[in-house]
């Protein structure tokens, strides 16, 4: 049987609602209740702190207070409003920068976000969070070195801090030391048997060396997050990869029923379905599947393609084939099995088309 392409692994980001408001005075239009209408417990407690702003417009602690509320209702903008109002007047609040700081890394805006992590440490030299969050901006920057000196500064102050050597393993993972970033995060769920990233990195690793402990690290990242995709994805994977195809397709469909629009464990149920247990029909419909949920998924129209041609549905293979190239001109596999098939006497129709036939 041809090879099959790696797995991608997606991601599905859900965008909440933005409410828009007012940039000082609260709403721009607030919803008012029918009679005996209970209100919306967000509309009450904004009403009430935009009184207090009108009162005392200069209150720092009302702004932050209020960006607290903004960003329980995921209205970021509203809060970042807010929130560099409080930083203006109080600059020593050592805790709104870091608010500020952790709202600009969410919305991606990397540079002001260091800036405000920068200006809490100066406020505060021996804050540990905010020297563990410059550490962090400098390792996506790749700034290695400096990551691990802020890092050891932490540590320094406070050994017992998981999240330094969280930090210091993905230091290691990103300069190939795999050895010491496993030991670095088995110190830090040793310091904070919570803390669910370094379960999913030690599960990584141990995975990628066949190291059956890679089980139980995913089976204790979900019991601390039981509806985590990325864990079951995780573990349906080890299992896949280790001839547990039971367990592995188990793994899926609970993704499944977590996620329902979640196309990635259709296509590896079907991967299962047809590589390790034969079952050509059953692959083929989650393949089908796979691409319902997600249109261009072209290695689910490919694999879907390859399943038709080993039930010698050849026509319908071909079309699944010069889908995928439509999509991905460069796709190998894709286009060896429209080879296969023209040797066959299968009418490619893509060819005959640019061709002129």
């Amino acid at each position: 049987m041809p090879s099959f392409t790696k797995f991608l692994h997606r991601s599905v980001f859900i965008l909440a609602p933005i409410l828009l408001w007012a940039a000082c005075g609260g709403p721009t239009s607030v919803p008012r209740p029918v009679e005996g209408q209970i209100r919306d417990p967000f509309l009450v407690a904004l009403d009430s702190i935009n009184a207090k702003i009108v009162k005392n417009p200069n209150s720092a602690g009302l702004y932050d207070g209020r960006a607290l509320l903004y960003l329980k209702v995921d209205s970021l903008t509203e809060a970042q409003r807010d929130l560099e109002r409080a930083v203006m007047l109080d600059s020593t609040n050592v805790n709104y920068h870091l608010r500020l700081g952790d709202l600009y890394y969410r919305t991606t805006q990397v540079a002001k976000a260091k800036d405000q992590f920068e200006r809490a440490s100066k406020v505060d030299p021996t804050n540990t969070s905010a020297m563990l969050k410059q550490a962090e901006i400098q390792l996506v920057l790749r700034n290695y070195d400096k990551s691990m000196t802020l890092v050891n500064d932490v540590l320094r102050i406070d050994q017992h801090a998981a999240h330094g050597y969280f930090l210091k393993g993905w230091i290691h993972m990103e300069t190939g030391d795999t050895t010491l970033a496993l030991s670095s995060f088995r110190t830090a769920v040793e310091q904070d048997a919570q803390d669910y990233p370094a379960y999913i990195m030690l599960g990584k690793i141990s995975a990628a060396k066949h190291d059956p402990l890679a089980e139980q690290y995913y089976s204790t990242a979900i019991s601390l997050r039981p509806r985590s995709v990325e864990a079951w994805y995780n573990k349906g994977m080890y299992y896949q990869e280790n001839g547990k195809d039971s367990l592995a397709l188990e793994c899926y469909e609970r993704i499944k029923e977590l996620d329902p629009l979640n196309a990635l464990a259709w296509y590896n149920s079907g991967y299962v379905r047809m590589e390790h247990l034969g079952d050509l029909e059953g692959a083929k419909r989650d393949f089908s599947e796979a691409i319902t949920l997600e249109p261009g998924y072209a290695d689910a129209w490919y694999n879907r393609g390859l399943a038709m041609e080993l039930t010698n549905e050849l026509d319908s293979a071909a079309a699944n084939y010069e889908i995928v190239m439509t999509m991905r001109p460069n796709h190998t596999l894709a286009a060896e099995g429209l080879d296969r098939l023209q040797a066959q006497g299968v009418r490619i129709k893509i060819r005959e088309k640019r061709n002129g036939g």
